[in-house]
């Protein structure tokens, strides 16, 4: 059965760092563009950054652009997302998803993880 898992979440202040992780099963990662989303109460999901199979293209929404780095480690199953600079709009669900290209990724993904929380206060 295909699954993402998120952890790394938790309760930071501003300014602090947070390193969010996505662990895939049932599926060959490697295959796959995979991305991050968040979504802050009574608010849409948005886009936080995306990065591609093969070449590792990273995409990144102007509101983290410079401040977070999406990695991946395909040998590990694995999707990081590592947080610095940390603002209070940052404040979400974090989930982590797989697209079949980047453009499926953007739009529909293929598979969603079920969601991490990021909390930061002043």
């Amino acid at each position: 059965q295909a699954q993402l898992v998120e952890s790394g979440g938790g309760s930071v202040q501003v300014g602090d760092s947070l390193r969010l992780t996505c662990t895939a099963s049932g599926i060959a990662v490697e295959n796959y563009a995979l991305g991050w989303f968040r979504q802050a109460p009574g608010q849409e999901r948005e886009f936080v950054a995306a990065i591609s199979a093969g070449l590792e293209i990273a995409d990144y929404a102007a509101p983290v652009k410079g401040r977070f780095i999406i990695s991946r480690d395909d040998t590990k199953n694995s999707l990081y997302l590592q947080m610095n600079t940390l603002k209070t709009e940052d404040a979400a669900v974090y989930y982590c998803a797989a697209g079949t290209n980047s453009r499926r990724l953007r739009t529909a993904p293929n598979l969603w993880g079920q969601g991490t929380r990021v909390s930061v206060s002043s």
